[in-house]
């Protein structure tokens, strides 16, 4: 530890004040006094620096030393990520559970990636060859679902002078040298990247592609692109955390990062069970062989939080680099946004609204515009993406609070979740009505020709069913049902058929967890046909209480749990039932 360091003057809670720190930057990282706690400059005036500290301060106090490092925060990259658990800041929590048991003692630290682990690196490049910042030197099988690419740094180009051959390496193992015209570099399998800066790339591309998730609200009427961002707000208990879970493990991405930020011990604790146990339908490994996850959970130091959400999209940064396509899961900003709140507090900022900082709604964008679809650096120009949903939780679930606002200003889908249909035990709750999605437009051409011609046409059709049962409900309420028309009884009808068999959706079952767009759109063409025929039955003088009671529907409301593979013999089945039913209640009136 260098010599030269400042003098604590001030202590209020994890915030502290030292003197003596003029040589110090914003964002660089210290250690406070001989317990060597984490820290990080977050304000500077003259060689005074207010410093937010990442472990409990309780019984530091003034004279105490503070030691500058001379670097930002930074996370460690390499072969070693996937399948690893870490706090806010990067430390291996598995490493640190091993040392110092489930308490984590204030001053411990652990390297992030494994120094001692050996990995089979196989060379891509070759000397003599050229490269440039993000061209691959060889990669490394990390997991049976992943191959980890070693790639140049971004800042560096040059000729490859030496580069190992296929053999076991540590990742600070040298595997190449790169003369890059100043000097020789010698290059590891392990880079550090400052986590408040985000990697560079060539491009960045429009969306315009599905990031397919297998939850049918979601996949048929408020898509998310690849690339994408979108937000979850809602109330307590009304399944933010379940349907984060279900994107985490169905969602069509092949990395997933998982930031669990001030929520509660037992949720993490249940991805920390599930995942591993879960069979990820893309490999036939378990889910944990293509995941990362980053617990900061509500009983760990307030200030970790903040630095969470960034540690957790630089490492998605990196797998983007490589040319995947990595979804980011934080959960949730609301509680990031409180850290922020209580370090501007202890500043003694001017308060915006409600007391959040003034500069919520940039920190905000900040962390979203780091997702995207991009043309990677390096002469490959592999394209990547990361896309990025966040969970809110206003505070009685009412989102018009700054954060849910400042969150809608940026994202591009809108995952409304209702207490009412949580109550209801509707799930997932996402309320068919608030919710919106501006991608939709720009992905229905992708549907329509990747999966059915005429997926775009019903998806309007059975929005406008649901938004008519709305206002015939509010009709209802006043008059009574008697009041309608039998063609507007059969849409509420209809619209109870969406709701029930199409948008209910059970996490638990192992069939409904997750249905293909192709199921997708054979369920909804069904219940869309249950309406189009019944409607002609009805012109036909048919009886409406025998088309609501036809036993075909009960069928219907079954298809959801087939086998992915018998769904469309099934679809054909009950189709012709369908016909063949309703012909016989019209041919009966008839006679």
């Amino acid at each position: 530890m260098t010599e030269k360091h400042g003098t604590i003057v001030k202590v209020a809670g994890p915030l502290i004040t030292a003197d003596g720190m003029g040589d110090v930057q914003m964002f660089d990282v210290v250690h406070v006094s001989d317990k060597e706690l984490i820290g990080e400059v977050i304000e500077l005036r003259g060689d005074r620096a207010s410093i937010q500290v990442y472990e409990e301060t309780g019984g530091i106090g003034p004279g105490e030393p503070v030691y500058p490092t001379g670097a930002p925060l930074s996370v460690e990259l390499g072969p070693g990520l996937i399948e690893s658990i870490y706090d806010g800041i990067q430390r291996p929590l598995t490493k640190l559970f091993e040392s110092a048991g489930s308490r984590i003692t204030r001053g411990i630290a652990a390297p992030a990636l494994d120094r001692e682990k050996l990995w089979l690196f196989n060379p891509m490049a070759k000397v003599g060859d050229r490269v440039q910042g993000g061209d691959a030197l060889g990669c490394v099988q990390e997991t049976g679902a992943v191959k980890h690419i070693i790639m140049v740094p971004p800042a560096v180009s040059g000729t490859v002078t030496s580069i190992i051959g296929e053999q076991k390496a540590r990742i600070t193992d040298t595997v190449a040298v790169i003369d890059t015209g100043k000097g020789e570099i010698e290059l590891s399998m392990m880079q550090k990247w400052p986590v408040r800066k985000g990697r560079p790339y060539k491009e960045k591309l429009p969306p315009n592609e599905p990031m397919i998730t297998g939850q049918r609200v979601i996949d048929t009427f408020f898509p998310i692109a690849k690339g994408g961002v979108a937000a979850v707000p809602g109330p307590f208990g009304s399944g933010k955390t379940v349907v984060q879970h279900q994107l985490a493990k169905w969602a069509d991405a092949d990395i997933i990062v998982y930031i669990g930020c001030g929520e509660r011990g037992n949720e993490m604790t249940d991805v920390l069970t599930e995942f591993p146990e879960l069979v990820d339908p893309r490999t036939g490994l378990s889910l944990m062989k293509r995941t990362v996850l980053i617990a900061n959970t509500s009983d760990m130091p307030v200030a970790a939080r903040e630095a969470s959400i960034y540690t957790g999209i630089t490492i998605a940064e990196y797998f983007r680099d490589m040319g995947y396509k990595v979804a980011i899961m934080a959960d949730s900003t609301s509680r990031w946004a409180e850290a922020l709140r209580e370090m501007s507090g202890r500043l003694e900022e001017m308060p915006g609204e409600e007391g959040y900082p003034a500069y919520l709604s940039s920190r905000l964008a900040e962390f979203y515009e780091r997702a995207g679809q991009v043309v990677t650096l390096g002469s490959e120009g592999r394209k990547g993406a990361i896309s990025a949903i966040g969970a809110v939780s206003p505070p009685g679930g009412d989102i018009s609070e700054p954060v849910s606002q400042a969150t809608l200003r940026i994202v591009k889908v809108f995952w409304g979740l209702s207490a009412k249909l949580a109550y209801a035990r509707h799930f997932p709750a996402i309320d068919w009505l608030q919710s919106y999605s501006l991608y939709l437009d720009r992905l229905e051409p992708w549907f329509d020709n990747n999966i059915a011609e005429d997926w775009g046409a019903c998806v309007t059709r059975a929005m406008t069913l649901l938004q008519e049962e709305s206002e015939l409900q509010e009709i209802v309420s006043l008059v009574g049902i008697d009041a309608l028309s039998v063609r507007d009884r059969l849409k509420l009808e209809t619209a109870r058929s969406i709701r029930e068999d199409y948008l209910h959706q059970n996490a638990f079952d192992a069939v409904d967890t997750y249905t293909s767009p192709s199921k997708q759109h054979q369920l909804l063409k069904l219940l869309l046909e249950f309406y189009d025929r019944g409607a002609a039955a009805l012109e036909n003088g048919a009886e409406f209480s025998r088309l609501a009671g036809l036993p075909v529907r009960e069928r219907l409301g079954r298809y959801k749990y087939c086998a992915e593979k018998d769904h469309k013999q099934l679809a054909a089945e009950l189709s012709g039932e369908l016909a063949s039913e309703i012909r016989n209640i019209t041919d009966a009136e008839r006679d």
